[in-house]
């Protein structure tokens, strides 16, 4: 089972990067997927999630509006495009996939915003 981000990166205030999850290992499309992300001295935080279809999508407040999750089933992986990025943006994004008693997670891929 894995899940492997990719997609991270330094860039500017105001810009735009797309990060992916791929998934192997396992049915993809039964779990819901969610993109977590953590910054130095600060606790992990959920920032979106999508359901195992793709219909529902619920994001936290301070990325509405500029973070849009997405899935493609068919490729067994996961996105977050990630426009208007801040400064505060900063963080390690991790990939999370559930579904009843099975929890996976990514490693992690390293974004940075700054100028």
């Amino acid at each position: 089972v894995q899940l492997v981000e990719s997609g991270g990166g330094l860039v500017q205030p105001g810009g735009s990067l797309r990060l992916s999850c791929a998934a192997s290992g396992f049915t993809f499309s039964r779990f819901d997927m969610s993109w977590y992300r953590q910054a130095p001295g600060k606790e992990r935080e959920l920032v979106a999630t999508i359901s195992r279809a793709g219909v529902s999508t619920n994001y936290v407040d301070s990325v509405k509006g500029r973070f849009t999750i997405s899935r493609d089933n068919a490729k067994n992986t996961g996105y977050l495009q990630m426009n208007s990025l801040k400064p505060e943006d900063t963080a390690v994004y991790y990939c999370n996939a559930i579904w009843e008693r099975f929890d996976y997670w990514g490693q992690g891929t390293q974004v940075t915003v700054s100028s």
